[in-house]
């Protein structure tokens, strides 16, 4: 088979997968990421356990939910991606989760202070003001963040040289959460790397993580693809850093 036809192959592969929901594992042997060394799943599972009600923002297809052995009395989750809302329900019915659509930027559909705990993993926003008033006093947001600037090499290949990240820093997330009213209680950073092994592994993670290139179409790009998909036959796996952070803030009693 020529360069030519692997690529056209690898790049129809690559952009066929349905990219609903927030599950990677089509990735699995094609590519890899580093996981950030505080276990969010984890930290979840222990806040969820000693809550009575809690809610997930942004819940994608409910995928790192569902993996709470132990959920509250009342479970909520939003999404925005209407696409997504019903995934995570059928994700989530056993957990007996109540899975809403909310609007990017809507106001959530809760009383004030209403909930125990509120977490929120890769969040397109997130609701600082709207974070703080469901809250009950002693209630927690805990949150596993993407900071501006991650996976740079790969939007870099695709759309050139680009300037510092100004958005999605943890030090703009401390200063939210502190002008919502809300006391800060951890903060760490994380730089994972990030490995491509074939250009289909890029064409889908595009189409799934939007932000990486915006506006991102396997026609709008192709040229820029081959070039990568050359470079990867030449030089090995595609390499990158994706890079994260947590914060955990608590609503004063």
């Amino acid at each position: 088979m020529s360069e030519d036809r692997d690529f056209e192959d690898l790049v129809a592969e690559g952009a066929a997968v349905p990219v609903q929901g927030w599950d990677f594992s089509w990735l699995r042997g094609r590519a890899s990421e580093e996981r950030p060394p505080w276990g969010y799943a984890r930290l979840v599972a222990d806040r969820m356990a000693r809550a009575d009600t809690a809610l997930d923002i942004d819940t994608g297809g409910g995928e790192v939910l569902a993996e709470v052995p132990r959920p509250p009395r009342r479970l909520l989750a939003t999404e925005a991606w209407p696409p997504n809302v019903e995934v995570a329900r059928r994700t989530l019915r056993p957990l007996g989760a109540t899975v809403l659509w909310v609007a990017e930027d809507a106001a959530l559909p809760l009383r004030d202070a209403a909930l125990d705990l509120v977490v929120s993993r890769h969040p397109v926003h997130t609701p600082w003001d709207e974070i703080a008033r469901v809250l009950r006093p002693g209630g927690t947001y805990l949150s596993q963040q993407i900071r501006g600037g991650t996976v740079r090499e790969l939007s870099e290949a695709l759309l050139g040289p680009l300037p510092p990240p100004t958005r999605q820093l943890p030090e703009q997330a401390v200063a939210a959460a502190r002008a919502a009213g809300l006391t800060v209680i951890d903060l760490r950073e994380a730089t994972l790397r990030t490995v491509f092994h074939d250009i289909a592994a890029v064409v889908y993670f595009l189409r799934k993580v939007v932000w990486t290139v915006p506006g991102f179409t396997v026609e709008r790009y192709r040229p820029q693809l081959a070039r990568l998909h050359a470079r990867m036959a030449a030089e090995g796996p595609f390499v990158a850093h994706a890079r994260r952070f947590l914060i955990e803030a608590i609503k004063p009693a």
